[in-house]
């Protein structure tokens, strides 16, 4: 028999208290289902595009003109091109260029969609209906088609400017995500108070709004990356991204149409290849933020 401390007493044959076990996690358990290897890639390319003075061999804006269209081997480790550039060393620096270019754009795309949502999400229905019409035919257009009238009106690109446009063409179907998960959370409680307590819409979406929507668009902002990566090599393909002069995993393969006459396959190969394995990678990791969000509770 059990007296506790405030007076009751356990009675029964054979009393033990029960103490649940806990589960302890393996680590095959804890890693299964994670993109160790995409991150470990991803890890090494965005390191080697930081420290790219250790790596390069040769300067990459440099012409060696005695070393036209040359075959990987121990002076070029990748080949030169067609301007007689060393491919290695502007795999390197040129990644640096890809990588911001795709930052800067899901900034931006991030910014507009999710203030672009929340006030949608918060105004009228009448106003809400409106806006979400003009997202819906901004967003039925083909983005590409969106991106080159953009282009065609902003003159000679930088990295600065091709971010702007690839942002400012991209951000409506995160904002239509942002505005659903608002029109559920405009309801709540908290979200009421802070209103009637007099706070400021931008509080209000700071505060309230965003921290309860921010995981299940993640995503989508992983993916953004990816997506203005992909579109700034689509424009320099077409020769409308960044000059040949700024190097970039997207004007190294605006020369693809010379290297396939010429058959320089490394030309397009290498090139091609860090640029899907970036975007493979950062799809990766987004569809891991979008599984662990729609986990149902009893899964977690």
């Amino acid at each position: 028999m059990e007296v506790r401390s405030d007076g009751f007493r356990i009675v029964g044959a054979d009393y033990r208290q029960h103490v649940p076990e806990m589960k302890k996690q393996t680590f095959r358990q804890w890693i299964k289902g994670k993109p160790f290897i995409s991150i470990i890639l991803l890890v090494i390319i965005v390191g080697g595009c930081l420290f790219a003075e250790q790596l390069y061999n040769h300067d990459p804006s440099d012409f060696y003109l005695q070393n036209l269209n040359q075959v990987p081997g121990k002076e070029f480790y990748f080949g030169t091109d067609s301007l007689g550039r060393d491919i290695y060393s502007m795999i390197w620096y040129g990644g640096r260029a890809s990588i911001l270019i795709g930052l800067l754009s899901t900034v931006i795309i991030t910014v507009i969609g999710i203030t672009y949502g929340c006030v949608s999400g918060m105004c009228s229905e009448a106003i809400d209906a409106v806006m979400m019409r003009v997202a819906e035919l901004l967003n039925s257009i083909p983005s590409l088609l969106l991106v080159l009238l953009f282009v065609s009106v902003t003159g000679e690109q930088n990295i600065v400017k091709i971010s702007l446009v690839i942002g400012v063409t991209g951000w409506f179907g995160l904002a239509r995500i942002v505005r659903s998960e608002v029109r559920q959370i405009r309801s709540s409680d908290y979200v009421l108070a802070a209103r009637c307590m007099g706070s400021s819409f931008g509080h209000v979406m700071k505060k309230h709004l965003i921290p309860n929507f921010v995981s299940a668009i993640m995503f989508v902002v992983v993916s953004s990356i990816s997506t203005s990566m992909s579109m700034e090599s689509t424009l320099s393909f077409l020769g409308l991204g960044l000059p040949v002069d700024v190097v970039s995993w997207g004007s190294m393969l605006s020369l693809a149409n010379k290297a396939l006459l010429l058959n320089t396959w490394w030309v397009i190969i290498i090139p091609g290849l860090f640029l899907i394995t970036t975007l493979i990678c950062i799809t990766n990791i987004g569809n891991y933020f979008r599984k662990e969000t729609n986990k149902k509770p009893s899964n977690l």
